[in-house]
């Protein structure tokens, strides 16, 4: 899950985030309402200076690249899928997100970076659908299909946040190319978020200020870092509305749209 983002903010929220003047060429990249995963864009993420308790806003590929990936046309094979010599397909692999419960896993992709090289990306708010099944009229019971229906997620009197990251350098082994990338740490979903991605039942960890400067700053151990992997963001201080089904191309995506057929949540937000 989280899948879309948000990372549109204001010229005046910008300057807070950094506590200072940026040149407007540098602000362009914080203006997109809309941010699509399996785009495998460039998204702003907040990086530590090397030994420094500092940190800057850059723009890296969301879409962990694993180290072991030697070419640009191995990651995309990874990302698309591909057909092997014996003619077998083999399956995307999505690491767009990283799940906490595996993060200091052995052999896992992302346990040195989970280590060595958190990150926070900025959020204004995400995108995530809820699978509903109607009722039958004819047999009175739950339809075997689900008809899914988009929510845009924020938290109240917020206008950004931060969800905790883990990125990775990369080098093109042929070209030569330098690239950063990352995946958003996702823990087990609140009592909200349960209503909405109600099928795995999984959310962003996003991190109050605190949590997010221990993520960025702090020497963690391993113990440390799998508890703040694992934060829920309080319910009560998250906000949900449904939008049209047609998000990815609306010029306003986060706008609020009601279905007459779409139960309500059961938590008042």
């Amino acid at each position: 899950m989280c899948y879309y983002n948000g990372q549109k903010v204001t010229r005046e929220e910008f300057i807070r985030l950094k506590q200072l003047e940026k040149a407007i060429a540098d602000f362009d990249f914080l203006n997109k309402p809309l941010q699509i995963g399996f785009d495998y864009s460039a998204n702003a993420v907040l990086k530590r200076y090397p030994d420094k308790e500092d940190f800057d806003i850059v723009q890296m590929e969301w879409g962990f690249i694993p180290h072991y990936m030697k070419t640009r046309s191995d990651v995309l094979q990874m990302r698309n899928g591909y057909y092997d010599k014996d003619k077998n397909f083999r399956p995307p692999m999505v690491t767009l997100n990283a799940v906490c419960e595996e993060l200091l896993k052995g052999g896992k992709i992302f346990r040195d970076a989970a280590l060595h090289r958190r990150c926070l990306v900025l959020s204004t708010g995400f995108f995530e659908w809820r699978h509903v099944f109607p009722i039958n009229k004819r047999t009175g019971q739950p339809v075997k299909k689900a008809i899914t229906y988009p929510y845009y997620i924020s938290l109240k009197d917020k206008s950004y946040f931060y969800m905790a990251g883990i990125w990775q350098p990369w080098t093109d082994k042929e070209t030569g190319e330098y690239v950063e990338s990352f995946a958003i740490v996702t823990t087990k979903a609140n009592k909200l978020m349960e209503q909405i991605h109600n099928t795995k039942k999984r959310m962003p960890a996003i991190l109050n200020d605190d949590l997010a400067y221990e993520w960025l700053f702090s020497d963690l151990s391993e113990e440390r870092i799998l508890e703040i992997a694992a934060t829920q963001y309080p319910s009560e201080e998250m906000q949900a509305c449904s939008i049209e089904k047609g998000f990815r191309e609306a010029l306003e995506p986060t706008k609020e749209f009601m279905y007459e057929d779409l139960p309500a949540l059961e938590l008042a937000v």
